[in-house]
């Protein structure tokens, strides 16, 4: 539904993996905050929210979208194909409304009920996918991902088994390219944000 494309000239803080590794513990917080938006909005707290909260919630986001994109909305975030959208594809739903603010035809100009630590979130994750898509195509591509991890810093270099991994976890239909959704669907994972444990990650 949406292909991701931001500015290649965006700045960027990451100059190493270790360096995102950093910031993990500042990105639970903000994730912990979309948590709270989505147990506001799964009424029934069944752990998904339905087509009819979805659009409670986009209504109270304040951003303008008709009873049919919010099909192909749910169905594009949808990833483990079940019925509704579960926590971590509304963290996928929320970034894609925020990147569509964005968009110089949106006749939105802000994300309501989005914190500025959301916000923070949301531009640095995005950072991080920027960090890896040196080409600034919208797709990792396995070289790119090994040499912004591996060359980004001479004095930080990351193993190559860690490098391969990272990749394969996110390149879930092994096509060697991996899409804003799946890499953002893996780095949810890698952050850990449910966890109670803030140790710094291995």
């Amino acid at each position: 539904m949406v292909e991701i494309k931001r500015n290649p000239s965006r700045s960027n803080n990451f100059k190493s993996f270790d360096s995102i590794i950093m910031k993990f513990p500042q990105f639970r917080e903000g994730l912990k905050e979309i948590r709270n938006i989505f147990e506001q909005y799964d009424e029934d707290v069944n752990g998904t929210i339905d087509n009819e909260e979805m659009k409670k919630c986009l209504h109270a986001f304040e951003f303008s979208i008709s009873d049919e994109e919010i099909g192909d909305l749910v169905a594009y975030c949808d990833i483990d194909e079940k019925e509704g959208i579960q926590l971590k594809e509304f963290i996928v739903v929320v970034f894609l409304i925020y990147l569509l603010m964005d968009a110089p035809a949106s006749p939105n100009t802000k994300l309501k009920m989005c914190s500025p630590q959301i916000e923070t979130t949301l531009n640095a994750i995005i950072e991080v996918f920027l960090f890896l898509d040196k080409n600034g195509v919208g797709k990792l591509k396995k070289k790119d991902v090994v040499k912004a991890l591996n060359e980004a810093s001479p004095k930080e270099k990351s193993p190559s088994h860690i490098t391969r991994s990272r990749f394969k976890e996110m390149d879930w239909d092994k096509n060697g390219k991996v899409s804003f959704k799946e890499f953002l669907f893996s780095f949810i994972d890698w952050v850990r944000f449910d966890c109670d444990d803030e140790d710094p990650e291995e």
